[in-house]
C-alpha cells in the first residue's frame, strides 16, 4: 500500500497488502520470458562467430588476429546507437525500437552466411567480414541499454536486481545452449552444397526477423497501457513508479547533464570497459582454447566451451536474488569480478601442468562469477538517477563496450604473436581483477526494502 493511503475494510486492506507482490509476478510472467527469448536470439547471433570460425578460418584464410578484430569491430558499430537508443526508449517507444533492432540485426546476421560469395562482388572477404560485423553492431545497438531502461518503467527500485537477473541470465544461456547448437549445425547441416559454418549464420539469423514483428504486437511501453493488468494493478504500479521518480526530481537527478556531472557515471564506464574486455575475449576464443585440451575426451571437448556459461547462468541468478535481498549493490558487483580474475589466473597456472580436467573446472568457476555482477551493476544507474539522467547514464556506461573491441583483438593478436593462449589469459585475468578493485569504490545508498520484498 502506498504511504499516505487510508486504511480500508479488513478484506480490502488484505487485498491491498498483496497487491505489490501480485503485480510484480504478473509483470514478470508477461515480460521476462519474452525479453529473455529475444535477447537469446540477439546474443546467439553475436557469439556464434566463435563456433563458425572453426571452419570459416580455413575456408576464407583468416588468422586469429583477423577473427579477433572482426569480433571486436562489432562493438564499434554497437556504440553508435547505445546512448541514443536508451533515450529513444525513455522518450519514444521501447516496443517499436526493439522491433526495429530485431529485424535489422536478423537480416545482417543472415548475410554473414554469404561471406566470400559473388553476392558481394569483388570486395575482399576480409573487408566483407569487417563490414558485416560493423553493421551487425549498428543493427543491434541500443537493445541491451534499451531493455535496462524499459525494465525501470515496470519495476520499482527494490525489485529491479531480481528482474534484471532473470533477463541477464540470457547471456550465458545463449552461449551454454547456443555453442552446442551452433556446433551441431556446423557439423550436421550442409544443404544446397553450402558449408556448415554458413548455415550457422543463416539458420540463426532468420528467427529474429520474425520475432521483430511479434514484438510490435506483444509488448507495450508503459504500465498505464497494459490491458493485461487489472485497473487497480495499473493504478498502483503507475503511482508507485511516479512516487519514486518524484523523489529523484526533487533531488535534481533527472536531467541529462546530471549524469554527466556525476563522477560515479565515469567510474562505472571504466569498470564496464575492463570487465567487457575480459569477458568478450573469453567468449570468442574459449571454443578454440577447449579444442587444445587433448587430455579431455573428444565428446567433452565439443561441449566444454558451453559449460562455463551454464555456470554463469546460475551465478547471475544467485547473485541477483542475493542483491535483491541485501540491497548492497557495490559488493554484489565487486566480489564476482575479483573472483573471476583470481580463477582465470589459476586456470593459466593449472594449464601448464596439462591437467585438462582441472583447467575445465577452473574455467567453470570463472564462468560462475564472470557475469554474476550484471544484475547489481545495471541496477546502479536507475538507483542513482532518474528519467533522462538514468537513460543517459546507461548509454554512457555502455561505452565500456569498447572493451568488446579491445579484448578479442588483443587476445587474437597475442595468440598470433606467441602461438599460445597463456599470455592473453593473464591479460584477461588482470582486467577482471582491476575491474573488481575499482568496483569497491562505488558509492551508492543501500536500496530500501519494503514488506513486499520478502513475501
Amino acid at each position: 500500500m502506498l504511504s499516505g493511503e487510508p486504511a480500508s475494510t479488513g478484506i480490502q486492506s488484505e487485498f491491498d497488502e498483496g497487491l505489490p507482490l501480485r503485480v510484480r509476478r504478473r509483470v514478470t510472467r508477461r515480460l521476462i520470458p519474452f525479453l529473455v527469448f529475444i535477447y537469446f536470439l540477439a546474443y546467439l547471433d553475436r557469439a556464434n562467430l566463435g563456433v563458425a570460425k572453426l571452419q570459416m578460418q580455413g575456408a576464407l584464410g583468416f588468422s586469429d588476429a583477423v577473427i579477433g578484430l572482426g569480433a571486436g569491430i562489432f562493438f564499434l558499430g554497437y556504440l553508435l546507437l547505445d546512448l541514443p537508443g536508451s533515450l529513444i526508449v525513455e522518450r519514444w517507444s521501447a516496443r517499436k525500437w526493439i522491433a526495429r533492432i530485431m529485424v535489422s540485426w536478423g537480416l545482417v546476421a543472415t548475410l554473414m552466411g554469404f561471406l566470400g560469395t559473388p553476392l558481394f562482388g569483388a570486395i575482399r572477404p576480409v573487408t566483407q567480414f569487417y563490414g558485416l560485423r560493423l553493421l551487425l553492431g549498428i543493427a543491434e545497438a541500443g537493445f541491451f541499454p534499451g531493455v535496462i531502461v524499459y525494465l525501470s518503467h515496470w519495476y520499482r527500485a527494490e525489485d529491479r536486481p531480481r528482474a534484471k537477473a532473470y533477463f541477464m541470465v540470457t547471456q550465458p544461456l545463449a552461449i551454454a545452449i547456443g555453442v552446442p547448437l551452433s556446433r551441431w549445425i556446423l557439423e550436421s547441416v550442409s544443404w544446397a552444397g553450402m558449408a556448415g559454418w554458413r548455415w550457422v549464420f543463416i539458420l540463426e539469423g532468420v528467427p529474429p526477423v520474425l520475432m521483430g514483428f511479434v514484438t510490435l504486437w506483444y509488448l507495450c511501453d508503459r504500465p498505464h497501457s497494459a490491458r493485461w493488468l487489472g485497473e487497480d494493478e495499473r493504478g498502483w504500479l503507475t503511482a508507485a513508479l511516479k512516487a519514486e521518480e518524484s523523489a529523484k526530481v526533487s533531488a535534481g537527478r533527472v536531467r541529462m547533464i546530471d549524469a554527466l556531472c556525476n563522477p560515479q557515471t565515469f567510474l562505472l564506464i571504466a569498470i564496464f570497459f575492463l570487465i567487457v574486455t575480459g569477458n568478450q575475449a573469453l567468449i570468442f576464443f574459449l571454443p578454440s582454447i577447449t579444442e587444445t585440451m587433448k587430455s579431455l575426451p573428444v565428446e567433452l571437448r565439443s561441449i566444454a566451451a558451453g559449460l562455463p556459461y551454464a555456470c554463469s547462468a546460475v551465478g547471475i541468478l544467485l547473485n541477483g536474488m542475493w542483491a535483491h535481498r541485501t540491497g548492497s549493490l557495490r559488493w554484489h558487483t565487486a566480489i564476482p569480478m575479483l573472483a573471476t580474475g583470481i580463477s582465470l589466473a589459476l586456470t593459466v597456472t593449472a594449464g601448464r601442468g596439462g591437467a585438462g580436467w582441472l583447467v575445465l573446472g577452473l574455467f567453470c568457476l570463472a564462468g560462475f562469477t564472470s557475469q554474476a555482477y550484471l544484475p547489481a551493476f545495471f541496477t546502479l544507474p536507475t538507483i542513482l538517477l532518474g528519467r533522462d539522467a538514468a537513460a543517459t547514464a546507461v548509454g554512457l556506461i555502455c561505452l565500456g563496450n569498447l572493451g568488446g573491441l579491445a579484448g578479442p583483438w588483443l587476445f587474437g593478436y597475442l595468440r598470433t604473436a606467441t602461438g599460445r593462449y597463456d599470455t592473453g589469459l593473464w591479460v584477461l585475468a588482470g582486467c577482471m581483477f582491476l575491474a573488481g578493485v575499482l568496483a569497491t569504490q562505488i558509492r551508492v545508498p543501500r536500496i530500501s526494502h519494503t514488506k513486499s520484498l520478502h513475501e
